[in-house]
């Protein structure tokens, strides 16, 4: 890949913004990047949101779905915020990769705006030496409550889906890895499936339909008592509805929230008045499942990770650019991140010294 995005393809970019939106809540602007409905609708619905609470100041834009083979476009979007001096923030959920490269970009000639990642996807060690501030869920402490949490919900097995590519990021490797030590303690065993990639020949839908098609046949060969977990936000609505349809435990998504997967496998439709309430999402996800016979054997965390990521991340950055928020203060930050969900979370670092941070939650069973 090419270090250096064309100036050209920059220009283009930028003046596509130009009539995002006019106006501003705040006396200065922030880009915002994340993916689309049917990559991460969770962020996607988030940025939709910041853009409504801060007109005119938040720019949400979408990078490809097939971010892998484009990551030109990715690098060249995240640039073009940069390229106006009114934006003060930059924030990138999910941070696919080229936002590091962006990122470093950035730094040769802007030194006053603050950059901010949401679930990266690059080697947590070379992001933390770029961002200002980032978060990403505790994969590491979560390699040992999720197969905790699937035991207690009875499972025997735990089935693994991924793929290569996800398997060669550090922080899911490490993940995996706590998984197999926590399931040997626990008594249970893990069955490894490889999963197409998304990002692969057969795209999204190839990856949804070998879920759809498999989980029966894991079920089939090991029985009900096995929980799937997988890797990948585009497998979560369709192995949610085939684990139901089978029978088997599913104990939290890839990125865990009400809003991931379960809606769409279920048919909810929320009315506008309900939309970002989770205790009424909460509660029609419950019934839903006790109508499938499910009870007991579905569950997430109590937080939407995934628009946390987004929203604080906006918030985090508004108060470091208007009060000037040390992000290396860790309880402050923690505080704002209470003040955006109320649920409490806690925040732990990657490594001393960096404004890398993991975030854990509890967890509900349906």
């Amino acid at each position: 890949m090419k270090k250096r995005i064309s100036l050209v393809l920059v220009l283009i970019l930028v003046l596509s913004l130009a009539g995002v939106s006019s106006g501003a809540a705040l006396p200065f602007k922030i880009g915002l990047i994340t993916g689309t409905v049917s990559q991460g609708e969770e962020e996607y619905r988030a940025g939709e949101k910041m853009e409504a609470r801060y007109p005119g100041s938040v720019l949400h834009v979408t990078y490809p779905d097939n971010f892998m083979q484009e990551q030109e476009t990715v690098i060249a979007q995240i640039l073009q915020f940069a390229m106006d001096p009114e934006v003060k923030a930059i924030v990138v959920c999910q941070a696919v990769p080229g936002t590091t490269a962006a990122f470093k970009q950035i730094r040769d000639f802007r030194d006053d705006v603050a950059l901010i990642m949401g679930l990266p996807h690059e080697d947590p060690d070379m992001i933390a030496d770029v961002v200002d501030f980032a978060l990403e869920t505790d994969q590491l402490r979560r390699g040992f409550t999720i197969p905790k949490l699937a035991a207690e919900m009875g499972a025997t097995k735990l089935l693994h889906y991924s793929f290569p590519r996800h398997m060669s990021m550090e922080l899911l490797a490490k993940r995996y890895d706590n998984m197999k030590i926590a399931a040997e303690e626990l008594g249970i065993e893990i069955v490894d499936v490889t999963a197409p990639d998304p990002m692969g020949d057969a795209g999204i839908p190839g990856t949804q339909q070998f879920i759809l098609e498999d989980i029966p046949r894991q079920a089939e060969l090991h029985g009900k008592d096995i929980a799937f977990f997988g890797t990948n936000c585009a497998m979560m609505e369709p192995a949610i509805r085939a684990s139901l349809n089978a029978g088997i435990i599913f104990p939290e998504q890839c990125c865990p929230s009400p809003y991931h997967g379960y809606p769409g496998a279920l048919g909810l439709e929320i009315p506008e008045d309900k939309a970002g309430d989770a205790d009424y999402v909460f509660e029609q996800i419950s019934l839903k499942v006790a109508e499938h016979g499910g009870t007991g054997r579905f569950a997430t965390w109590v937080i939407p990770v995934n628009m946390l990521f987004v929203e604080a991340g906006v918030e985090l950055a508004i108060r470091h650019v208007q009060e000037g928020l040390d992000f290396a203060d860790m309880e402050k930050a923690e505080a704002v991140i209470h003040e955006v969900i109320n649920p409490s979370v806690s925040l732990q670092r990657y490594a001393e010294g960096k404004n890398f941070y993991l975030i854990v939650a509890d967890s509900i069973i349906f």
